[in-house]
């Protein structure tokens, strides 16, 4: 049975931040109310078990449901975590729509001894009801991302016990410009609505949380605690290319650009209204006036694009961060990042 952890208490024992503990800490026993964002092919498992370690929750980017590397990065995710005694805080996310196409890598976790499922699962980009009764029979916590409130009802049916709140400043994958919210707004105006129709359930903010301000801001506005992608993706066990957390700490947040170009480029199908945050570089600037000239006739920038990716050349490969990109500045390990975020945002709450 994979039970939960013991709770530490709000006083700040088991080794967590007094002024920081919260409902989302408590229940995963966590050292400050942080999860790493599941991010496709950046949130492996030796960042996974860093930021577990680190006393955050450490979520595997199972992104598009690829089985060969779902397989591998959790499973280091876990053998990192065991030696640091710290794999109770690992889980696992996915993109909701792929899945519908291909569950594999879910089910070979599902599949997994009581003691090696994910200590949460979180669903994105799609209805996860198909999948709430097999996570309910496994007795394991979901996690769902969304982008409006309309949205809510639909993760509550699903059995969601954690609400994440995405705002339209994320990078990667999020609302599109015509329907996305911004944190600063959804983040309160979710917690207000559980607060009178679910208040046992729990709620994360995404969105432009990369140092202790946005943690303490998040935790201001209502929610529970953060979900970190932009800042945890330059972080020295991130398997994002080197040559993309380079040109990010070199941008500001005047930087980045949302729209479908990269999804295109990348032969990434997905369904509207979402759409794809990254730095704006000049692939991507020379089409975002003409997306529907890029649909029609992809051939010569996806091999520009290719190649790009190939060589390590970011001025045509894409490097995914959000707005919060010109917060980041350096590219330390997790567990750094994790203990300045931790303190920075301690101080403020006791300010």
């Amino acid at each position: 049975m994979n039970t939960p952890a013991p709770t530490p208490s709000s006083n700040g024992t088991n080794g967590s931040h007094g002024a920081l503990s919260t409902r989302f800490s408590q229940r995963f026993s966590l050292r400050l109310p942080v999860a790493l964002a599941p991010m496709a092919l950046a949130s492996g498992g030796a960042l996974s078990a860093a930021c577990a370690q680190a006393g955050a929750l450490g979520l595997v980017g199972g992104g598009y449901g690829d089985l060969g590397w779902t397989r591998r990065e959790y499973t280091l995710a876990r053998q990192l975590g065991a030696a640091a005694q710290a794999e109770a805080r690992i889980g696992c996310g996915f993109i909701t729509w792929k899945l519908d196409e291909d569950a594999s890598a879910l089910d070979w976790l599902l599949d997994q001894a009581d003691e090696a499922l994910p200590r949460a699962l979180m669903l994105s980009f799609g209805d996860p009801r198909p999948y709430a009764a097999r996570l309910q029979a496994r007795r394991i916590p979901l996690i769902c991302q969304v982008q409006r409130l309309e949205q809510v009802p639909q993760a509550l049916e699903a059995g969601a016990e954690i609400i994440v709140a995405q705002g339209a400043e994320a990078g990667g994958h999020g609302m599109n410009s015509l329907n996305g919210r911004a944190t600063f707004t959804l983040v309160p105006e979710l917690a207000d609505w559980l607060a009178a129709q679910s208040p046992s359930t729990l709620l994360l903010a995404a969105g432009g949380v990369a140092d202790g301000r946005g943690l303490a801001a998040a935790l201001a506005l209502g929610a529970d605690g953060a979900l970190v992608g932009s800042r945890l993706w330059a972080s020295a066990e991130s398997l994002a290319p080197a040559g993309a957390k380079a040109q990010a700490q070199a941008s500001t947040g005047d930087g980045t650009a949302r729209s479908e170009v990269f999804d295109i480029l990348r032969r990434k199908n997905w369904p509207a209204p979402y759409d794809f945050r990254a730095l704006r570089n000049p692939l991507h600037r020379q089409w975002e006036s003409r997306i529907e000239a890029l649909r029609a006739a992809p051939e010569a920038a996806r091999a520009t694009y290719d190649q790009g990716v190939a060589a390590g050349d970011f001025s045509a490969a894409h490097a995914t961060v959000g707005e919060a990109v010109g917060l980041i500045h350096d590219c330390p390990p997790a567990a750094e990042l994790l203990q300045r975020m931790a303190e920075q945002a301690q101080t403020l709450r006791q300010a």
